[in-house]
This record gives C-alpha cells, sequence and structure tokens, in this order.
C-alpha cells in the first residue's frame, strides 16, 4: 500500500483552496489540479509499506492537543507544483518532529524532506501567467485528528482514503 500521513482540511479551508484552484484556472493554468476530496497537508510520507495497523499504532502513541492550522494566503511553488501556505505554528512543527522520531525509532521508511507544510492545488503547472498576486483566504480550523491515508491510482487519478486516524486524545 502507498501510505502517508495527513491533515485534512474542513470545509471552511476546503473552500478557500476550491477559490484559488479557480483563480488559477481563470488565468488559464493546466496541469492536474488536486481533486476536493483529495485536498490535504502531508505530515509525512510513507510510501510502499504493508503494515498500516504498526503505523496506526505508533501515531496513537503521539499525545497532541488540538491546535490550530491557517492558511498563510499565499500561492508558492516547488517547480511547476503549485501549494498553498501554511502559516508558521509550533504545535505543527512540534507533531511533525514527534511524528518523525516516532517513525524512524520503529524502523518505518519515510520521505525524509524537510518538512514544509503545504497545500496541493496544481501539478505540471503550466501558464504564462503570475501567480504570486493571489490572494488565498487565511481560513482556520482546529486540527483535533491526524489521518493514515492510501493512495490509490486509477485511470482517473489518484484516490485518497482514510485508512486510520487519531485523535487529540490519541484514540485510533
Amino acid at each position: 500500500m502507498r501510505l502517508f500521513i495527513a491533515i485534512l482540511p474542513e470545509d471552511n479551508l476546503r473552500q478557500a483552496l476550491l477559490d484559488a484552484q479557480d483563480m488559477l484556472r481563470r488565468r488559464r493554468y493546466r496541469g492536474t489540479f488536486t481533486a476536493k476530496q483529495n485536498l490535504h497537508l502531508t505530515l509525512r510520507f510513507i510510501g510502499e509499506y504493508s503494515e498500516p495497523d504498526f503505523i496506526a499504532e505508533q501515531m496513537a502513541q503521539i499525545p497532541f492537543a488540538p491546535f490550530p492550522l491557517t492558511l498563510g494566503g499565499w500561492i508558492g511553488n516547488f517547480g511547476d507544483l503549485l501549494w498553498a501556505g501554511v502559516s508558521h505554528n509550533d504545535a505543527l512543527e512540534k507533531y511533525v518532529k514527534q511524528l518523525t522520531r516516532s517513525l524512524a525509532g520503529c524502523g518505518i521508511p519515510y520521505d525524509k524532506k524537510r518538512f514544509h507544510p503545504h497545500i496541493t492545488l496544481l501539478r505540471n503547472a503550466a501558464s504564462m501567467q503570475p501567480f504570486s498576486d493571489i490572494v488565498i483566504a487565511k481560513e482556520s480550523m482546529t486540527v483535533r485528528r491526524i489521518s493514515l491515508m492510501r493512495s490509490d491510482f486509477g485511470k482517473h487519478g489518484a484516490q485518497y482514503t482514510e485508512i486510520a486516524y487519531v485523535d487529540c486524545q490519541g484514540d485510533a
């Protein structure tokens, strides 16, 4: 199974992200827009791994209190991948550090790239129009749940499915 650990946005964040995608479409951006149901903030990408229950057990060992998550109001990019920025958040950074230590400590492989909180809007972006002036509504939510997600690829692209979660009390 192809797995990752993520925060799923509440409706108000999701709508702000969809509005940003609409602005990119109006500027004639082409590429693969992230589907509404697939919008998420990846905390750690695991990749191919056959023991999701073991990952869920490790996630449940990391206690966390509810914390705010706010869209930063801007669009950034990694090459031709455009994303919505997330405002700096010490609680989020702390959780990701604990998660990373837990995964490493029990031998679960993960992508070791530096954590840069963002939500992907568009892959393989193609346009000559600027995007740096697009403002995304600075919507906020309270994170109370961390999700273990499975990624499946079909003829209509990727589909992400929550297969386990932990909430702020540590229940799976």
